[in-house]
């Protein structure tokens, strides 16, 4: 049988509107509240033991209902032990109630007055004495000052207490106090928006302008890297973006204002990926994506030839990286394409003669399959990749030695031999097809 008494469940389901209860439901709900009970009288008396007191307090249930994960009761705390009078309200049922404290008024007049607090008084001292704070006990120390900069203000800054209150939507501050004023962010978030904007040339124009000779961008610089790296990583099929970002970035670093050299270690990767990416724009045009990578490779030779001397392995990484875009078979050829003229943008004639023409043989067989295939997309891109890499090797006439023009090594038919021997068939074809004696040499001599 239920020591709880089965009337008081009754009567609260008659509060809430439940007319009658089953004699089942109610012995089975007295047994499940004794149940409840028990467990956290046990949990609260663990408490009262460890606190080594011999008296249960509000304070102890208090912690039992939270171990429970029930939410506590508010109202009951209490420094003082409570003291509960009876009234008796009917037979058998008496009513329990907190006795208030009697006061004697008499006692209350005549007892003495409580001292007199100091009077207020005001102590002038040094704040701080030539920018720097001296070390009194009336100026806080660093390290409260920096605490105090990282605390959360506001009436939403404790989540549990703003979840009491019922405010617990409320936007809490963050720990890392904002660097940027609300121009900068609005000045941001502005020329962003107009750069990506492909109904307004003007504006866009304007805020390339901008970012190009504005001398006060430096707390901007980190955010437009971001940006940049963000959109190009996650628009790899729309041009225009890509396009857009290398844009921002051509207008960094033209921006004599700014120091880049942090940031010239995350500013590559984006361009490095609209170069030699494996797929870029639609599909369905296969050479829209070429002048794409020609803005990538004259961004990479314009960083390199900026950055070079601080940092001595920009120019060999970077070309290890787009030599291995160049050779690799399994890349599709706009990653070959973006890796010749990457190389030429990156070193000039001495990448070109160390690393393009050493190879160039090796890769005819790469794109004597494409351009067999007549009417294909892929012959397309073969001829824009044949004709990048005889651009490149033309760089190597350019820097031969103009006094000789006219001079011949033998005849043409040796010539023609010693040329397939080092370029292949195929560029060779093409190069003497041109007519130049000069390339002719200056391919033979490199």
């Amino acid at each position: 049988m239920a020591v709880w008494n089965p009337d008081n469940i009754k009567d609260v389901a008659e509060s809430i509107g439940i007319a009658s209860l089953n004699e089942d439901v109610l012995q089975a709900l007295s047994s499940d509240i004794e149940y409840r009970l028990s467990q956290v009288l046990e949990e609260a008396l663990k408490f009262m033991r460890h606190s080594r007191r011999m008296t249960l307090s509000t304070q102890d249930v208090s912690q039992a209902l939270r171990v429970l994960d029930i939410e506590p009761l508010y109202g009951y705390e209490s420094t003082r032990p409570l003291r509960f009078g009876e009234a008796s309200i009917g037979p058998g049922q008496p009513l329990f109630y907190v006795e208030d404290e009697e006061v004697d008024f008499e006692k209350l007049i005549n007892a003495p007055l409580p001292q007199v607090p100091r009077e207020i008084s005001i102590t002038a001292h040094w704040l701080a004495v030539e920018g720097v704070q001296p070390s009194i006990p009336q100026n806080p120390t660093p390290a409260d000052s920096r605490g105090q900069e990282l605390v959360p203000k506001g009436p939403g800054a404790n989540p549990n207490l703003a979840a009491i209150n019922g405010s617990d939507n409320v936007t809490i501050k963050p720990l890392v106090k904002h660097v940027l004023s609300k121009e900068l962010q609005l000045y941001f978030s502005n020329v962003c928006n107009a750069i990506l904007d492909e109904n307004n040339d003007e504006n866009r124009v304007a805020a390339l302008a901008s970012i190009r000779t504005d001398p006060g961008l430096h707390q901007l610089v980190p955010y437009f890297v971001n940006f940049i790296a963000e959109k190009v990583t996650h628009n790899l099929n729309d041009l225009f973006i890509l396009t857009e970002t290398l844009q921002i970035t051509s207008a960094l670093l033209e921006n004599k204002h700014l120091l880049l050299d942090p940031y010239v270690a995350s500013i590559i990767p984006p361009v490095l990926t609209c170069l030699v990416g494996r797929h870029l724009g639609l599909s369905s045009e296969p050479l829209s994506h070429h002048p794409l990578r020609n803005i990538a490779a004259a961004l990479l030779g314009s960083m390199c030839r900026k950055y070079a001397k601080s940092s001595r392995t920009l120019k060999p990484r970077l070309a290890r990286t787009c030599l291995k875009h160049f050779l690799d078979p399994t890349k599709p050829l706009g990653a070959n394409y973006g890796g010749i003229i990457g190389l030429q943008a990156i070193g000039g004639t001495e990448v070109v003669r160390a690393l393009i023409l050493p190879n160039v043989k090796d890769y005819e067989s790469i794109l004597r399959e494409p351009l067999d295939d007549e009417g294909s997309p892929k012959q397309a891109e073969a001829e824009a990749v044949l004709t990048a890499l005889i651009g490149a090797l033309q760089t190597l006439e350019d820097d031969s030695v103009s006094g000789m023009n006219g001079l011949t090594n033998g005849n043409a038919g040796s010539e023609s031999q010693n040329l397939e021997a080092k370029v292949g068939q195929l560029v060779a074809g093409r190069v003497l097809a041109m007519g130049r004696p000069q390339f002719v040499k200056a391919l033979l001599n490199a």
